[in-house]
């Protein structure tokens, strides 16, 4: 395949999953139940649904009952056993997994982000035009996910993702090239990490 479509096959989807959710009981991110599905579900299929054949999933958190729904049999997982030191180390195991597979980018979005479904990564996806690509949603103009970086950008990323910080550092350094994709029309990027965001969610949806 060449073109257009080879570029969107190589877009790998990466689901940053490995999260404790500590503030909402401890019982894991990955399993909360959000409209009826595990928030690692919905997750997993905005990625394939806009338009990422492939995809990874980082787990932690009770990554051994994370591994056994049903959804998740045809994705890479990938478990993180440093995931309880942030976000960093879940986003390194993920770009690792991308050179594995090959990617030319990868797609990143957070399990705990239920609001940002399979039209906003597609919007984001489609800004993909070579491996040198960096692109994020913007939401009134403000950066946010999804974020797809380009394999040239992954030395970079790792060498900046430590601790909870994720790839923004990187992203700031190279905001010249950064192309924002308004997404605030069609997705929330809201974070639930209290029960008092996931309340607020369920009314908004």
């Amino acid at each position: 395949m060449t073109g257009t479509g080879a570029r969107v096959l190589s877009t790998v989807g990466v689901l940053l999953a490995a999260g404790g959710g500590r503030r909402l009981g401890g019982g894991g991110k990955a399993l909360l139940r959000v409209g009826g599905l595990p928030l690692v579900e919905r997750g997993v299929r905005a990625l394939r649904d806009g338009g990422c054949p492939r995809v990874v999933v980082v787990l932690g958190a009770r990554g051994d009952e994370v591994r056994r729904l049903p959804a998740l049999r045809d994705a890479v997982l990938v478990d993180n056993p440093d995931w309880e030191t942030g976000m960093g180390s879940s986003l390194r195991a993920g770009l690792d997994a991308v050179t594995a597979a090959g990617g030319s980018a990868a797609l990143v979005t957070l399990v705990d982000q239920p609001g940002i479904g399979a039209v906003a990564v597609a919007r984001v996806r489609a800004a993909h035009r070579s491996a040198a690509t960096l692109a994020s949603a913007a939401y009134g103009g403000r950066r946010g996910h999804p974020v797809l970086i380009g394999a040239d950008h992954f030395a970079g990323v790792r060498a900046a993702a430590v601790g909870d910080r994720g790839a923004r550092d990187h992203l700031r350094a190279h905001a010249a090239g950064l192309t924002l994709v308004e997404c605030g029309d069609v997705a929330d990027p809201a974070d639930i990490d209290t029960p008092g965001d996931l309340a607020a969610f369920e009314r908004r949806h």
